[in-house]
């Protein structure tokens, strides 16, 4: 195989809205980390969301789950240059100010 060949770059998320910190769960003092497993399609569009781990509140997981599908994009995955979808682990941490 040459330099080059198959070359395989994974999908990467640039400058994307942050999810909001939901009132109840501030109030309530959440903090934790979602981990979102993030299928990207070949235009940067999100496809699927899946929670892999919990934060440990519904709250924080929902917001988070909802942010990424409804308002990320991403930089695709290319194979050979070219586009291709591909899935892209991102770990969204909640953490109140002051803590």
């Amino acid at each position: 195989m040459g330099s080059g060949e198959n070359a395989l770059v994974q999908a990467h998320y640039g400058v994307n809205p942050k999810p909001a910190y939901p009132l109840f769960a501030r109030r309530m003092g959440a903090q934790g980390e979602v981990l979102l497993r993030v299928r990207v399609q070949q235009d940067g569009s999100v496809a699927a969301v899946e929670l892999v781990r919990s934060s440990g509140f519904t709250l924080l997981d929902e917001s988070a789950t909802r942010t990424v599908r409804d308002s990320w994009w991403f930089i695709p995955a290319r194979l050979d240059g070219v586009a291709i979808e591909s899935w892209v682990e991102i770990p969204i941490k909640f953490v109140l100010a002051g803590s």
